[in-house]
């Protein structure tokens, strides 16, 4: 009988590292179908809570946030590049050209996690932006991405429309934010423990078999 595990992974849908622990993640999750259940939920952290719509073109906003020079941007790229093809993840970073507001994206999560169908549509949010770079701030692709995850798009354009759901995802920012969570990917498991950072997909595996072993779903 499998052991039951909860993960939380708090994390933005244009942060390279948080595709790659996405990926990573699920990968390990995969491996150990039938030794160990995950239960998966998708949580809210926006990079750039103030982005205006009209985004701001990456590598200048990685040399202005970070004070890098063109060169270590290059060079940090290259390496997101190598670690993504590692594990499946395809990373075109010319495509990719802006950074975005994801609020919106998280709103939609939100929802998508009363539907059941989260991971698919994180996955498709990730891809989107990092391989096919689409603007996540977009409501026309977040709808398409939507019904692409198997929800109902109608329904996904009705929540961007509104300020549906924008209360709740304030409130888990704000709350992940009070329990010292600053960067990301952050994993939070069993409500308990805290693996910040993107891992390796041995990494996880280890990291789900330790904690079924001593635990528990609380």
């Amino acid at each position: 009988m499998s052991r039951v595990v909860k993960i939380d992974v708090v994390s933005d849908v244009v942060c390279p590292w948080c595709a790659l622990g996405v990926t990573a993640l699920e990968q390990a999750i995969e491996s150990l179908a039938g030794e160990v259940e995950v239960e998966l939920t998708y949580k809210p952290f926006e990079l750039n809570p103030e982005m205006p719509a009209a985004g701001e073109h990456a590598i200048e906003h990685m040399m202005r946030k970070y004070g890098r020079s063109a060169e270590q941007v290059a060079q940090r790229n290259a390496m997101i590049i190598q670690r993504g093809e590692e594990i499946g993840f395809h990373f075109d970073l010319e495509k990719r050209s802006h950074f975005y507001n994801t609020f919106d994206a998280h709103r939609l999560l939100f929802w998508a996690s009363t539907q059941g169908r989260q991971r698919a549509l994180k996955k498709l949010l990730l891809r989107a932006y990092f391989t096919d770079g689409k603007n996540p701030d977009d409501r026309k692709t977040l709808v398409n991405l939507a019904k692409d995850a198997g929800l109902d798009s109608e329904r996904a354009e009705a929540v961007l429309a509104s300020a549906e759901f924008s209360r709740e995802v304030r409130e888990l920012e704000a709350f992940y934010q009070q329990r010292g969570i600053q960067s990301v990917p952050a994993m939070v498991i069993n409500d308990r423990h805290i693996l910040s950072g993107s891992q390796s997909v041995a990494d996880y595996r280890q990291a789900l078999r330790q904690a079924a072993q001593v635990g528990a779903h609380v």
